[in-house]
């Protein structure tokens, strides 16, 4: 099993102390969280992409390129690219720039971001679009990637008449599609043999289990040569104690979920199910996505729900809610130390 970071930049007050970070401050901690990570045996980093909400992190190739600084080994990835949203051709230059400065260890998860439709109407686009949007922006993306030069016209951007990519990245940055609540995100990652990454949300995971084996036998119709993989998702707060670790998590995690209320019900016409439920700290550690206690008992749950999934990379999001930094390094180092030799 695999464990990489995962950040969305949400900011928050910490409901506990009731601090909390500047701007600045809360994109100084997920680089100096990735640092630890790397030297504790992270697989890599997602960072995310959001605009004009409470999330502040909206250009995750700039705080990649500052994490490939400081770090080795650890991948670079995204939580997720908004590839309907952007010009495939700047995703391109930007990561594959990334690409460059980290010799080779840049990735993106693209994703339609279909929960925050305003942002269509921000960039100028029909939220009904997102499906075509999508496709077409991600098969052009592999192209710019993979092809020495470029011919393309589609519907929604100019033509493309003997493009090179500048810098062309060798390799080629890995692709995973971002999602799982539609049969057109699987068929289509399937199709153009990328991995899928199944998405972070506040319900039973097991509900995931079927989208990853209709994936894979989408996957072996088109016998692509190798094997798929899946990637998890899991909301995570680990400590020397469990009791230590559900005293300091659950009012934070309460705080985050009712963020993302707050969100989605202002930027999203037709909100998911999740949202109308109230916040129930025990059923989301028991049932739900999140992962809670002391080293061992983190290990055993992570094996747990990845096995229910077989994702063979699992995402960790630990810094929701106010988390501090310092108390995120500390929980990064100790999750390195004493639950990864417990994994799978």
């Amino acid at each position: 099993m695999r464990v990489s970071l995962m950040t969305l930049g949400d900011l928050l007050a910490d409901p506990v102390t009731g601090t909390v970070e500047t701007v600045a401050e809360r994109h100084q901690s997920v680089i100096d969280a990735a640092a630890v990570a790397d030297e504790a045996g992270f697989h890599g980093v997602h960072v995310g992409e959001h605009h004009g909400m409470e999330y502040v992190y909206s250009a995750p190739p700039v705080i990649l390129a500052a994490i490939s600084q400081r770090t080795r080994q650890l991948r670079l990835s995204t939580s997720v690219t908004l590839a309907a949203n952007l010009d495939p051709v700047r995703v391109a230059e930007d990561y594959a720039t990334v690409q460059a400065l980290s010799q080779g260890r840049a990735e993106v998860v693209v994703g339609r971001g279909n929960f925050f439709t305003t942002t269509y109407n921000l960039f100028g686009q029909d939220p009904e679009d997102s499906h075509a949007l999508f496709s077409e922006n991600v098969e052009l993306l592999q192209q710019l990637w993979t092809q020495p030069e470029v011919n393309w016209s589609g519907k929604f951007r100019a033509p493309i008449e003997q493009f090179r990519l500048e810098p062309h990245p060798d390799p080629a940055p890995r692709i995973w599609i971002g999602g799982g609540a539609s049969e057109s995100t699987s068929e289509l990652a399937a199709r153009l043999g990328l991995d899928l990454m199944l998405p972070s949300a506040f319900g039973n995971p097991a509900a995931f289990a079927p989208v990853a084996q209709d994936y894979k036998r989408r996957w072996a119709a088109y016998e692509h040569g190798r094997q798929p993989e899946v990637g998890a998702c899991w909301h995570v707060n680990v400590a020397r104690t469990s009791q230590e670790a559900r005293a300091r998590w659950e009012p934070r995690y309460r705080a985050y979920f009712d963020l993302m209320v707050k969100i989605i019900t202002r930027v999203n016409p037709d909100p998911p199910a999740f949202i109308r439920k109230p916040f129930d700290f025990d059923w989301l550690t028991k049932n739900g996505p999140a992962i809670v206690g002391s080293p061992a008992e983190v290990a055993d749950r992570l094996n747990e729900m990845a096995g229910v999934l077989d994702s063979d990379v699992n995402l960790l999001y630990f810094d929701m809610g106010g988390q501090p930094a310092g108390e995120y390094r500390d929980m990064v180092e100790l999750f390195g130390a004493e639950v990864v030799p417990q994994l799978r």
